[in-house]
């Protein structure tokens, strides 16, 4: 019996190291793959945020790491991709969070012209509660646009809030926390870019095609 048992946990360790190896080789093989997927994803979604037609730049790789602060959500890394015409910066998009979720933390992506209007915002990240919250997803809901062409005129604009609180932004029925968080999110990363833009514009880029989490 003991004789059995023993040989049954050594079938079930080779068993367990096979598994372990076959994994490992799966994971391998597909890492670039996996690579590429999540480059196009960001690629598709900084064109969704800045329209193609406005640049003519290798807008995934003109970009450069901005350490966050409490505008951009978290005082982690964040990137700035920059859009070009001729070598001319017409718009550039930023990472930012919305720390204050109804679930968590809500990674954006918001795309400012240099002029400081919103070009458009996307939501890269989020565990909002289905059929309510993630009304922030453009295949859900078309909320998300009503960001494109405003302005924030100071940190004191009180336009930039839900209708709730006195602003310019509906809200979601049974969900106000979601739509608030990410106006605010909005509004700050302008804040940001406002006033940083000389800085982001100046500052030589790197390739740092890469989103945060």
């Amino acid at each position: 019996m003991k004789v059995a048992v023993q040989n049954n946990a050594k079938v079930l360790a080779l068993f367990a190291i096979a598994c372990t190896a076959l994994v490992s080789l799966v994971s391998w093989f597909t890492k670039d793959t996996i690579m590429r997927q999540q480059q196009q994803q960001l690629l598709n979604t900084l064109y969704e945020v800045i329209p193609a037609m406005s640049l003519n730049n290798d807008l995934y790789h003109d970009c450069q790491i901005i350490q966050g602060n409490d505008y951009l959500g978290n005082t982690e890394q964040q990137t700035a991709y920059i859009a070009r015409m001729d070598n001319i910066p017409v718009a550039v998009a930023i990472t930012s969070t919305a720390p204050d979720g109804y679930n968590g933390k809500i990674n954006l992506m918001v795309a400012l012209n240099v002029d400081g209007s919103v070009s458009g915002v996307r939501v890269l990240k989020h565990q909002e509660t289905p059929g309510l919250g993630d009304k922030i997803e453009t295949r859900k809901n078309d909320w998300i646009y009503s960001f494109d062409n405003k302005t924030v005129e100071s940190v004191n604009d009180l336009r930039w809030a839900v209708k709730k609180d006195g602003g310019m932004f509906d809200q979601f029925t049974g969900a106000t926390i979601t739509p608030r968080a990410v106006v605010k999110a909005v509004k700050n990363t302008a804040l940001f870019f406002n006033e940083n833009k000389d800085d982001i514009l100046a500052a030589p880029t790197s390739t740092c095609g890469e989103s945060n989490d």
